[in-house]
């Protein structure tokens, strides 16, 4: 008996990609294949199935990342009054790409008669069936388009990630001996590291290859509880903080320039990250038809939780915002403490955003060998997978602007893009109103300016080396400097 995947899944049920130019008749109808294609794969079984709390606890955790801590400065770009309006609206669009994304999965599943279909899936199959006899022929392509999308993106998430805890450790580490129990505000003095980043970055690593090999999510949700905690640890005391002597915020821009407003809406939708994990989750649960509740309860909560952070933020540190709020925590060892916990809670995330991609790599690369090798092959993938995103933290210069770009490109499209996009394609036929169709138009469109808009002001960052070290989109901390109260 093969091992089963991190979906719970048996290999010779998973994602076969010589299969996946089939349209849905043929593929039934085959026997040539030893491999059943995805659209046959069964749903979680009962033993590994999430209840309705664990399905909760992933999707909280899935979307509550290092774009979080990045808030406050978010704010600062767009303006006390256009920055929170425009995140809410950004959230609630998000959503309900989501929720346009399960019903065009579900929608695509009773068509074909089967028990589940993914984001890639999804696309393909509605192309195989729209009126342009060239997307018709080229239906495969949108699966691959979205594979491809969802690999870069997820792997770039767990790239920041790693940068992430490793400059957290760092800080930890090297401010030592200036941490205090007395707690005062910041004060900068540049200090040359003690260690190369690099050093904590491969002393992370093979921590990371253990959590990883962690194949099952019910498994995975003791951890995903534990990062909860921790996380929610560490947002309590930086609200404990930044609630204290708010100062007067009547001086504070309402509307920023325009200019600055291009990285918050890169920052906003990188924050909200989780749509990768939206069909998966369905699928693991006991009673999917509950999802759509633990949906709006969960971003919900996601949307209320980044509102008050940038919103306060913002207000307590007004123009000496910085790229990361816990670059505005005083040094000592209670918001020390706060990196700690944070980057724990980062660290059990990594498993979850790390194990999207794996779900389309690794059943590929195991269909491609002896079943008594598959358990190694496994393995020997998601190792090299991890070491694929330490590699690229370690050697891509200002990772976190790389990451922002393929972040404006990949999430752009996949969130705000191509779900509205889908539910026309996959409704055509069956008497879409006009007033959808007009709104579904207009999602895309703003998500394509999205799109071109953080590619812009990523490109321009990656010009400006001198003023982009002193500021990290994504929470990443400064390298050069040393805090002191």
């Amino acid at each position: 008996m093969l091992k089963k995947s991190l979906l719970g899944k048996d290999y010779n049920n998973e994602l076969n990609l010589d299969n996946g130019s089939k349209s849905p008749s043929k593929s039934s109808s085959s026997n040539s294949s030893s491999s059943l294609t995805p659209e046959n794969a069964p749903p979680a079984e009962e033993d590994n199935a999430l209840s309705l709390l664990q399905t909760l606890v992933h999707l909280l955790k899935c979307n509550v990342g290092t774009g979080l801590l990045g808030l406050p400065l978010a704010i600062k770009n767009a303006g006390l009054l256009v920055g929170p309006i425009s995140l809410l609206a950004i959230g609630i669009l998000t959503v309900h790409c989501m929720v346009i994304l399960l019903n065009c999965a579900h929608h695509l599943s009773q068509r074909l008669q089967t028990t589940f279909v993914n984001y890639g899936e999804a696309t393909m199959y509605s192309l195989e069936t729209c009126p342009s006899p060239w997307l018709r022929s080229h239906s495969v392509w949108g699966r691959y388009t979205v594979s491809f999308l969802v690999i870069i993106t997820q792997l770039g998430f767990c790239s920041v990630y790693f940068m992430f805890m490793a400059d957290n450790l760092q800080q930890i580490v090297e401010e030592v001996h200036v941490t205090s129990n007395t707690c005062q505000p910041r004060k900068f003095l540049v200090l040359t590291p003690i260690l190369d980043i690099r050093i904590y970055m491969l002393t992370i690593l093979p921590f990371l290859i253990m959590l990883v090999f962690i194949r099952n999510l019910k498994v995975l949700s003791v951890f995903s509880t534990m990062a909860n905690i921790t996380t929610l640890g560490s947002m309590i005391l930086i609200f404990e903080y930044i609630i204290q002597d708010i100062p007067d915020p009547s001086n504070l821009p309402l509307m920023a320039n325009w200019k600055t407003f291009l990285p918050f809406f890169g920052t906003a939708i990188f924050t909200f990250e989780g749509v990768g994990m939206v069909l998966p989750l369905k699928n693991q649960m006991k009673n999917p038809q509950h999802f759509p509740l633990v949906l709006y309860v969960g971003m919900s909560l996601v949307i209320f939780l980044y509102s008050c952070l940038g919103i306060l933020g913002y207000m307590k540190f007004g123009s000496d915002t910085q790229a990361s709020i816990t670059l505005n925590l005083p040094t000592c060892w209670l918001y020390q403490s706060v990196k700690l916990m944070y980057s724990v809670g980062i660290f059990f995330t990594y498993a979850l955003q790390f194990h999207v991609p794996a779900e389309i790599i690794i059943p590929f690369a195991v269909s491609q060998v002896p079943e008594n090798w598959a358990l190694f092959v496994d393995l020997s993938v998601r190792t090299a997978l991890v070491c694929l995103t330490c590699v690229s933290a370690i050697l891509i210069p200002h990772l976190d602007l790389v990451i922002s770009l393929v972040g404006s490109v990949c999430s752009s499209a996949l969130a705000l893009i191509i779900p509205p996009l889908l539910e026309i394609i996959t409704f055509y036929s069956e008497d879409i109103s006009c007033a959808t169709i007009a709104k579904d138009i207009m999602i895309s469109i703003l998500g394509f300016l999205g799109c071109i808009f953080g590619t812009y002001q990523a490109f321009y960052e990656l010009t400006q080396p001198i003023n982009h070290s002193m500021a990290n989109s994504t929470g990443v901390y400064m390298h050069h400097f040393l805090f002191l109260f």
